[in-house]
């Protein structure tokens, strides 16, 4: 049951913003300064035992501009799990370099499968008797030769803005990474990028040739990243906000 109009959830407490209320739970710690955590519960403080509840709904509003778009985001992503999965028929919608495609399905003999690029529509030829992982197993071998011939394409032209040289790459099917790089320069990316548009994939690229230079996280890892795809941080937030549960299971 949901707890009465203009009081806090149990345990919670709720601080007043303008003409926002904000509830949130106060966790005290042995830490030296006040934390922000946004989960699916919400908003979550954890502060010094010394610090006093005026300074910490103070350090609350100095923040909250900040603490709104992320609970926003995260109600965004909860939303977006609770979408109905993509059903393999024919009609279906699939997403294809950042656009909606149409799955169309003929029975025929010969198997084949053409995309036409002018009416979004992929037309998938099947036996009449085909079953529905027959028509996910031809789908994902289209889009896998589709990721070898884009990452092909668009591994060189970062390489050269970087000055790198990568010895090979291979696709993944990875269920938590989107790439990765070893020091000897092997690459290897995720098929599932081409549901992303062209920009998310040339940042998982940038971002995997970068290592390159600096096999790790550090300031000078981000800069150069910055230094050959300056918007970087847009697509870096924009690929973290995509659930994998909402991508067609295949």
């Amino acid at each position: 049951m949901s707890p009465p109009i203009g009081r806090p959830a149990d345990g919670k407490r709720r601080i007043q913003l303008e003409e926002h209320h904000l509830d949130y739970s106060l966790l005290r710690s042995k830490r030296r300064s006040i934390g922000f955590l946004i989960s699916d519960e919400g908003l979550r403080i954890t502060a010094p035992k010394w610090v006093t509840l005026g300074e910490i709904e103070n350090a609350i509003r100095e923040k909250q501009r900040w603490i709104f778009t992320k609970l926003n985001e995260r109600r965004e992503r909860s939303a977006r799990r609770l979408q109905p999965q993509m059903q393999w028929c024919d009609g279906a919608t699939l997403p294809y370099l950042g656009q909606d495609i149409t799955l169309r399905i003929r029975a025929r003999q010969a198997a084949g499968i053409a995309y036409d690029e002018a009416s979004l529509e992929l037309t998938v030829g099947l036996p009449a008797d085909a079953g529905e992982q027959q028509l996910k197993d031809r789908v994902q071998g289209w889009l896998q030769a589709r990721a070898k011939e884009t990452f092909a394409a668009r591994l060189p032209v970062y390489a050269e803005k970087l000055g790198v040289t990568y010895q090979s790459f291979a696709l993944s099917s990875a269920t938590t990474q989107w790439g990765s790089c070893t020091a000897d320069g092997r690459i290897r990316l995720n098929w599932r990028l081409m549901h992303f548009a062209l920009p998310l994939i040339d940042y998982v690229i940038a971002h995997e040739l970068s290592h390159l230079r600096e096999m790790n996280h550090s300031p000078r890892f981000w800069a150069t990243v910055q230094s050959i795809f300056p918007e970087f941080e847009t697509a870096k937030r924009a690929l973290r906000e995509s659930a994998p549960e909402t991508l067609p299971i295949f």
